[in-house]
């Protein structure tokens, strides 16, 4: 069984011990009233099995072949189809090639196969008043504000909240800086607090998303969405079993946004008139003094009494989960590389499917390396690399002093050469042959 099946396990039983409404089971599933009330039957009857689906493990009995596919693929790469849609290919397919197929079925073929590029969908309606969410931890908004909160006395710190959005009960702490060690230190914070909430709602940031790649001379709207691979605290959220909703604009969490308008005025003066000049200090006045105000004065009752905070289980490793997560290769000689250190795999630890697969290397917020295959943590240690050795310097041949010129400054070492003997025509013929 999953995560999310328990999860859904979890809903159901609340609402067959009328802790929920059905239709309350309905939205926090996303399935009807009717579908509810099925599962129910079935958690009477089947027990807890009833959130598996009982076709799992069997291949479907619809699936379009393989073969059909690349077909229909093919037909609609004819120029004679250049420029059809989905929904108009689909009437072609099924008028005059017999080849039944649904537009939507169709719409993913022609994108796998570069025949169909996908509209970017527009925002009709923005800024809508949107009620509050009926029971406590179904949607916390979370955001970093960045303001002068010492007023000059110490270093430039920032506030990371998250509200509640059916009770605006918070939870804030105050950092060094807006990172994702900081972020997920105030994330492990709320999480020991209150447990998992259903979602959570952010802002665009590159901390919570990945940002599309393109170059500054390319429409984004010419271009498909891609499938980027999650940042690391979208990593830990999906392993969480926690849904991140992003938001649009600044007034769709608006909620925290009014927070950090009340906080730059209250908590302003409070952190002035405490005398607080430090991280700790200031820390301190927030948990002691003004969380306490805020959720007594501000927060209100939820329209349902039901928490939807999830609690943590034994496969809820925090300290795994929020970390810096990597993957490394296992080399021949069972060692991984990482950050420019080498590290060797105990000996006893080597196990089948090791050697060349890939290891979970998660940094962790304490400072350890952790380094898990599958569901197993590996011991390491670190290899110590030789210290390159510089070459020999290269000796150079010793230089001979000029000879100083005789006063005058004029060399006289042609003096007297003419004055020599030469040898005979015959003495040199004779020099000359025994030379070579």
């Amino acid at each position: 069984m999953t995560q999310a099946e328990r999860d859904r396990l979890v809903t159901l039983k609340k609402a067959k011990k009328r802790l929920i409404t059905q239709r309350e089971a309905a939205e926090e599933l996303g399935v009807t009233v009717r579908h509810v009330k099925r599962l129910l039957k079935e958690l009477k009857k089947r027990g807890d099995k009833a959130v598996i689906h009982g076709l799992r493990g069997k291949p479907s009995g619809r699936r379009i072949s393989e073969a059909s596919e690349q077909k229909a693929v093919r037909i609609l790469s004819d120029p004679i189809y250049q420029g059809f849609g989905p929904t108009l290919g689909c009437e072609y397919l099924r008028k005059k090639h017999g080849l039944a197929v649904s537009k939507e079925t169709l719409r993913k073929w022609m994108m796998q196969g570069g025949l169909w590029k996908a509209k970017q969908q527009k925002v009709e309606q923005v800024h809508q008043w949107r009620p509050r969410r009926s029971r406590c931890g179904e949607l916390v908004q979370w955001d970093t504000s960045e303001h002068d909160w010492l007023e000059g006395r110490g270093e430039r710190i920032y506030l990371i909240a998250m509200i509640d959005d059916a009770t605006s009960r918070l939870y804030a702490r105050l950092v060094g800086s807006d990172s994702t060690e900081e972020n997920m230190r105030v994330l492990w914070g709320y999480l020991g607090l209150y447990g998992r909430p259903v979602a959570f709602y952010t802002d665009q940031a590159s901390l919570f998303q990945t940002a599309d790649k393109r170059r500054r001379d390319q429409p984004a709207g010419d271009q498909d969405p891609v499938q980027m691979p999650p940042t690391q605290i979208g990593r830990a959220l999906q392993e969480l079993g926690v849904a991140w909703i992003a938001a649009h604009s600044p007034q769709a969490k608006g909620r925290v946004e009014r927070g950090f308008s009340t906080a730059q005025d209250r908590l302003v003066k409070g952190l002035r008139v405490a005398g607080a000049g430090t991280l700790e200090a200031a820390n301190a006045y927030l948990e002691s003094e003004f969380l306490p105000w805020w959720n007594q004065a501000l927060a209100v009752a939820p329209a349902h009494a039901c928490d939807a905070h999830r609690p943590l289980g034994q496969q809820h490793d925090l300290a795994a989960i929020l970390s810096h997560v990597e993957q490394r290769q296992v080399s021949n000689g069972y060692t991984v590389r990482y950050q420019g250190q080498q590290y060797q795999i105990a000996r006893n630890e080597v196990r089948v499917g090791l050697r060349g697969s890939n290891l979970r290397v998660e940094q962790r917020l304490d400072g350890s390396l952790a380094m898990r295959f599958g569901a197993h943590y590996l011991r390491v240690r670190v290899c110590e690399q030789p210290l390159p050795v510089s070459p020999a310097p290269k000796r150079s041949a010793p230089v001979k002093p000029r000879k100083r010129l005789q006063a005058g400054g004029k060399s006289r070492w042609m003096d007297g050469f003419w004055d020599r003997p030469s040898p005979t025509l015959k003495q040199a013929i004779a020099i000359a042959n025994a030379t070579s």
